[in-house]
């Protein structure tokens, strides 16, 4: 007689995840080169940016809430993406939002990209860089006048120049 070999309902439930989480870490790691004005290789990008910066321009990463300097950033400049310097933010569009992470209600023009993100398995807004595609953070709906926007940035994905 041979053995009975229908797979039981916990080895159905690892292949499912083990499916699950290699869609997951395909997905977490998008080709940003097609329609980008600045392009590099992963291997450049490595070399280019700190691992902080790499890791969530490039993978989508977020940094730890309040570990940004930039949360304490009042001057009066631009926050540029740290990939490719392109300006993003207005420091007169920076307030305190409270969540740990620099936030604004409106970039510059043509400055930002969105996208859909279901990675949490909930609809959000992705932002990236309009210049080279890296990931900066999300915007919510629950920012103050006049957008009522909130765009919640990885303070590791920018930098300051002061005005």
């Amino acid at each position: 007689m041979k053995p009975h070999l229908t797979p039981s309902r916990r080895t159905m439930l690892g292949l499912f995840g083990g499916a699950v989480s290699f869609v997951a870490l395909a997905s977490a790691s998008p080709s940003f080169a097609a329609g980008y004005r600045v392009t590099h290789s992963d291997a450049e990008w490595r070399k280019l940016l700190d691992r902080q910066a790499y890791d969530v321009l490039r993978h989508e990463a977020t940094e730890r809430p309040f570990s940004s300097p930039l949360n304490g950033e009042h001057r009066k400049g631009t926050f540029l993406c740290k990939g490719c310097n392109n300006e993003l933010y207005s420091s007169e569009t920076k307030f305190e939002s409270g969540t740990g992470w620099p936030s604004f209600w409106k970039p510059l023009p043509g400055a930002v990209g969105t996208s859909n993100d279901n990675k949490l398995g909930y609809p959000r807004t992705e932002v990236h860089c309009a210049d080279c595609g890296g990931h900066l953070g999300h915007v919510f709906r629950d920012g103050p006048k006049p957008t009522g926007l909130r765009y919640c940035m990885n303070g590791a994905a920018m930098n300051f120049r002061p005005a």
